[in-house]
């Protein structure tokens, strides 16, 4: 096909490729996955927007995704795109926003990079999941997508990686940047509509584009504090695991209980890095003056989950330029 681009199209399964018998089933619907190939024949139109490779990379609940696949993907996005215009992923919600911000972090392209899924399975009546895939690859044909970074497209709106999170269970509109709002839209007559960029780093200029899939992921869990939180769990991960660092999804703008506080102070004590954050969902967490001591990382506005994607990628590279 002439004068359209040439995207890859990557699935990773999720309730995006999800098929049920029960067209009303939006709970339960685990009962099989579609295939990348099927897309194609339920969706005619996209090739009206793309010449389009189908890869699929595996068919799983993005629950089960992990830091080696999202390795394994950067590694095969970044060799595809030697060759190809961009990449389109479809995957499971629940670790949507986590994938599109590692590879948003990590990338070392400019092309464009659009990663989806969907609220309701592909099989159920008015699923999202149908023009979900049409946008993204619309979205991907854009050349304003360009120079971007990774792009979160959902319910007609593009999301910068840096800023958009799941927040709710079901509905169709969960997918949202609290902080900044959508970049971008995708209109009613299908015109790709931006209307700002992100300014923080990522792919060509972040720090972590040069970091390689490690022999060993760091160890980095997030401890979720709350009225009452004691000690032991911080305790027990010191003592029992090979602990690389912890992320606190902290109470308000970031703060812990005074027990937490006790043995954050001792995992300090040994050099293992600790990332406030908060559990909040929205605005930024800054150094305070109480917590001067402890020398906490915070990283703005940061929810717990993408804080620590972010401190696993400076061990790495921190570890890999020593």
């Amino acid at each position: 096909m002439l004068d359209v681009p040439n995207i890859t199209f990557f699935a990773l399964g999720g309730t995006v490729s999800a098929h049920h018998p029960d067209r009303l089933e939006l709970c339960d619907y685990r009962s099989g996955y579609y295939r990348a190939t099927d897309f194609l024949e339920a969706l005619p139109e996209l090739t009206t927007v793309a010449n389009i490779d189908w890869v699929q990379l595996h068919n799983v609940t993005s629950t089960a995704i992990d830091t080696a696949h999202w390795f394994d993907l950067k590694e095969r996005i970044e060799q595809c795109l030697l060759q190809q215009d961009a990449v389109v992923i479809s995957q499971g919600t629940n670790t949507l926003e986590e994938t599109a911000y590692f590879l948003h972090l990590t990338l070392n392209t400019s092309k464009p990079v659009i990663i989806t899924g969907a609220q309701k399975p592909f099989s159920a009546l008015g699923s999202d999941a149908y023009f979900n895939l049409l946008n993204s690859f619309q979205v991907a044909a854009c050349p304003q997508a360009a120079g971007q970074g990774v792009l979160v497209v959902m319910n007609n709106k593009i999301y910068s990686a840096q800023d958009v999170s799941k927040t709710h269970t079901y509905h169709v509109e969960s997918f949202q940047a609290a902080n900044t709002g959508p970049v971008g839209r995708i209109e009613a007559n299908h015109q790709v509509h931006f209307m700002h960029s992100s300014l923080s780093a990522h792919t060509l200029n972040s720090p972590f584009r040069t970091v390689t899939t490690p022999a060993r992921i760091p160890y980095v869990p997030i401890i979720y504090s709350h009225a009452g939180a004691d000690h032991q769990l911080l305790e027990a991960l010191l003592a029992q695991t090979q602990l690389d660092g912890v992320v606190i999804a902290g109470t308000g703008a970031g703060r812990c209980s005074p027990a937490e506080e006790q043995a954050v102070a001792k995992i300090r004590a040994r050099g293992i890095p600790v990332v406030m954050s908060s559990r909040v969902g929205a605005g930024a967490v800054l150094p305070i003056e109480c917590y001067r001591d402890l020398d906490l990382l915070t990283l703005g506005d940061l929810p717990p989950q993408k804080a620590r994607i972010w401190l696993l990628l400076h061990l790495l590279s921190q570890a890999q330029a020593a």
